[in-house]
């Protein structure tokens, strides 16, 4: 299964689409969409010769269980998702999806439930939010063995090379000014 590396567009705002098309990157990820559009997303974005990644918690009309992921696979074709969700990201797994575990570090309580939560599920990668903290980027890649995606705060080309030199694969922004980095 191809991991995602580098920079990952991250699209917020369906007017930023096509810049993420524009890019060299090869995956882009669909953050928030409705249910309704994200066929024609996925097959637009391939035609552009680009790997999708949605984050299924973010779809409007798309429901947290088996039919809802059926129906991801079945008729949108995904190449992976992200979600916060245990459940989604085992039901990613099963159908042999790039499944993509997406945690928030509030603080020291939080890192400690999600590295459980990380442990039990055993995503294909780890998105940690935000992303500008180096050192916890380190940890939970060395305690997981896991690959890890920093999201989530980034604002300069210096911030992505920092969580890439801290040990993450990608980073993810719908920052647009950093999509050519």
């Amino acid at each position: 299964m191809e991991m995602p590396t580098g920079l990952l567009p991250a699209i917020r705002k369906m007017k930023d689409f096509d810049s993420a098309l524009e890019t060299d990157h090869k995956f882009i990820v669909i953050l928030e969409s409705r249910l309704v559009q994200l066929k024609s997303l996925v097959n637009y974005a391939r035609r552009a010769d680009k790997r999708v990644l949605i984050h299924f918690d973010l779809i409007q009309g798309l429901k947290a269980d088996e039919y809802g992921m059926e129906f991801l696979i079945r008729e949108v074709k995904p190449d992976g998702i992200l979600s916060t969700r245990g459940n989604v990201i085992n039901l990613a797994k099963k159908h042999n999806l790039l499944a993509i575990q997406r945690v928030f570090l509030l603080d020291s309580l939080a890192l400690d439930h999600n590295l459980e939560l990380i442990k039990k599920v055993r995503p294909n990668c780890v998105e940690v939010l935000p992303g500008l903290m180096p050192g916890i980027i380190k940890q939970i890649s060395e305690q997981t063995n896991i690959p890890i995606i920093a999201g989530g705060l980034i604002r300069s080309e210096e911030e992505v090379k920092s969580a890439l030199n801290a040990g993450a694969i990608a980073v993810s922004t719908s920052n647009t000014r950093l999509w050519d980095y």
